[in-house]
């Protein structure tokens, strides 16, 4: 409950757009979980295959934050 705690504090020093911006970011992060999978499941095996993987996905992150606007 700690954390909770100091959340909710932290919150409440915010003005309404930043707690808005929070909002939007912890919207961002349940999408992400919910349509991105986990990058255990894709191994990249060469250097190219590391860079595709880390611009698709923040091609994905950029797509969902344009969504929801």
């Amino acid at each position: 409950m700690g954390n909770e705690v100091e959340l909710l504090e932290q919150w409440r020093e915010l003005t309404s757009q930043k707690q808005q911006k929070v909002l939007e970011f912890v919207e961002l992060l349940k999408s992400e979980s919910e349509i991105t999978p986990p990058e255990s499941d894709f191994v990249s095996q060469t250097p190219l295959a590391k860079k595709l993987w880390s611009i698709r996905q923040r091609a994905i992150a950029a797509g969902l934050q344009l969504r929801k606007r």
